[in-house]
């Protein structure tokens, strides 16, 4: 099951985070570039000392503990997110500063 996940993932060209069970560390922000048998290749970069250092690392299928993904984001802040015409009024996100009506 993890093996067909990890499959799919790579396909994507998604960005995940995976967690090694056997370093307890997590990889944030990888891709899974390539899959051969047991092996999977992580590409990967990190921001140390003023640098940005890119990695490719072969972890085992069995050291790999978890695998997120993110979904979605919103930005923080005063932002109108953006709504399309055809959306019923029902499911509509209402603006909490020109809904609210103090009368």
């Amino acid at each position: 099951m993890l093996h067909r996940k990890i499959y799919q993932l790579c396909c994507d060209g998604r960005e995940v985070c995976v967690f090694l069970r056997d370093q307890q560390r997590w990889i944030e922000r990888a891709r899974i570039i390539d899959i051969e048998g047991d092996l999977v290749t992580l590409r990967y970069e990190t921001d140390e000392d003023d640098e940005i250092c890119s990695w490719e690392e072969m972890v085992r299928l069995e050291s790999i503990g978890a695998i997120t993904q993110k979904l979605a984001s919103v930005p923080r802040g005063n932002v109108e997110p953006l709504l399309t015409e055809e959306c019923p009024e029902a499911e509509r996100i209402r603006n909490r500063y020109t809904d609210s009506n103090p009368d």
